[in-house]
């Protein structure tokens, strides 16, 4: 048995702190503690509670206590481009606020008006998304400059969690990329881009890559705790922590499925061509310099308000069996238009738009299901068409992973509409990635290409093809 670590991986709806250990070359991952996460109205925006996600993290770390095995290590992931502000006394002098919040209305359009849309990309690699950090910041210097006269510290949400078990502040790599303020060739906070946008550069912190050791948790916590931990930071995206969790060491296609679709290839330099600008691709960092050249594509997201705004009636399984008596109904939306990132009803949204768009509108609940997985597998495939385009290659597999790889339906419409192979697993890839870096780091795994090969022997994967039934079964 391996040493242990912990894996705290927090999404946009829920939380999850998990104990990752090799045993018998297999991973070996159990759930300590659960919690919800959903944002909440606050001084005008809509804000994440961190301090009760802290707490939350606190509660899962005390839940140790009662295991045999004590964990050696501890790393945070979430999602990315939301930060806080920290003064000269590291206190809080900004809410978290949240990506969906329309403050950065109109500030991508103000922001490409100083830097060209061109060298914009050409510089960061980063695909252009009304919240990217950058927008949020200088929506902070149009509506609240008087914050950041004040600040000191520039913090994403894991970084400032890890500031809070160690006391050390840095900014994490894979995180850092989204920002859309580091250059994707010297890997650096690029100055010229955050001085022409009349940006504080000194807030911006060291930049520190996946598997380092920020250090070890404080006096006040260990106390508290009763043990102590290091903190060795994971790529500290969801993301970038879940891709590393891909089960293949081939070239292949990847699908990050929650609340949102991350789509791409791993690559071992930025693609920043006139194409990739064209079709919105972004070049995010991963682990070991690896890029992650992939589109953001809503993703589940639309189900989840959808089973919401029914009162939480149907589960998503029987949203996915509701769909499949609709087997006629064929509308599809873009699910990448602006007006599903925060509807105020998804529903009326979604038959908005069908409407406008003279298609038969989704009144059932198995029609709205049905609207939005076709919708998904559509966005998906023309996704792939490009990548294709770009690369110059086909690819024969795709591996969806994340929650949304329990998707049957969904994915059995990926395969039939990419006539490829759909790999589907593991469902925890973003906490097994979080803790596959972390054993790296303790040299319980050698790389990348070993820590892939112990995956895909330790989950359960399921194979689809277009037009056949499942066949499962361990790949």
């Amino acid at each position: 048995m391996s040493q242990s670590c912990l894996a705290v991986d927090i999404g946009a709806s829920s939380g999850r702190v998990m104990l990752g250990q090799l045993a018998n070359e297999q991973l070996q991952l159990d759930e300590i503690h659960r919690f919800k996460n959903e944002m909440m109205e606050k001084n005008g925006h809509f804000c994440w509670d961190i301090d009760t996600l802290f707490s939350e993290i606190k509660a899962g770390l005390k839940k140790c206590r009662d295991f045999d095995s004590k964990p050696v290590s501890i790393g945070i992931d979430t999602w990315a481009v939301d930060f806080v502000l920290l003064d000269e006394n590291d206190q809080l002098i900004t809410d978290a606020v949240a990506y969906r919040d329309p403050r950065t209305d109109g500030m991508m359009e103000e922001v490409t008006e100083i830097i060209k849309k061109e060298r914009l990309y050409l510089d960061t690699g980063i695909q252009f998304q009304k919240f990217n950090t950058i927008y949020q910041l200088y929506a902070l210097k149009k509506q609240q400059p008087e914050l950041l006269e004040k600040a000191k510290t520039f913090l994403m949400i894991p970084d400032y969690f890890h500031f809070l078990l160690t006391g050390k502040k840095a900014n994490e790599y894979t995180n850092a990329t989204t920002t859309q303020l580091v250059n994707a060739f010297t890997k650096k906070w690029d100055k010229e881009l955050v001085d022409a946008l009349g940006l504080p550069f000194n807030i911006f912190q060291p930049i520190i890559l996946p598997k380092e050791k920020l250090g070890s948790l404080k006096e006040e916590l260990v106390e508290e705790l009763g043990f102590s931990l290091d903190v060795y930071v994971p790529a500290t995206h969801d993301t970038g922590s879940a891709v590393l969790a891909v089960p293949e060491n081939n070239e292949t296609i990847y699908i990050s499925s929650g609340t949102w679709s991350l789509i791409g290839i791993e690559n071992s330099f930025p693609i920043c061509i006139t194409k990739a600008l064209d079709y919105n691709f972004t070049n995010e960092g991963g682990v070991d310099y690896r890029f992650r050249f992939l589109k953001n594509i809503m993703g589940l997201w639309m189900i989840q308000e959808v089973k919401r705004l029914y009162d939480d009636a149907y589960s998503f399984a029987e949203l996915v069996q509701l769909s499949k008596q609709y087997s006629s109904f064929t509308s599809i939306v873009n699910v990448d238009d602006q007006r599903f990132l925060k509807p105020d009803d998804m529903i009326k949204e979604i038959q908005a738009y069908c409407k406008e768009t003279k298609q038969q509108v989704p009144h059932q609940p198995g029609e709205v299901a049905k609207c939005v997985f076709d919708s998904l597998a559509e966005s998906y495939q023309k996704a792939i068409v490009e990548i294709e385009e770009m690369i110059e290659k086909e690819y024969e597999t795709i591996h969806v992973i994340g929650g949304g790889s329990q998707n049957e339906q969904l994915n059995q419409l990926i395969a039939d509409k990419t006539k490829k192979v759909v790999c589907a697993g593991p469902v925890e890839a973003t906490a097994i990635g979080n803790v596959v870096a972390q054993l790296m780091a303790l040299r319980e795994l050698n790389e990348i290409a070993d820590a892939r090969k112990v995956i895909a022997n330790s989950f359960e994967l399921k194979r689809y093809r277009a037009m056949t039934s499942i066949e499962e079964g361990m790949e």
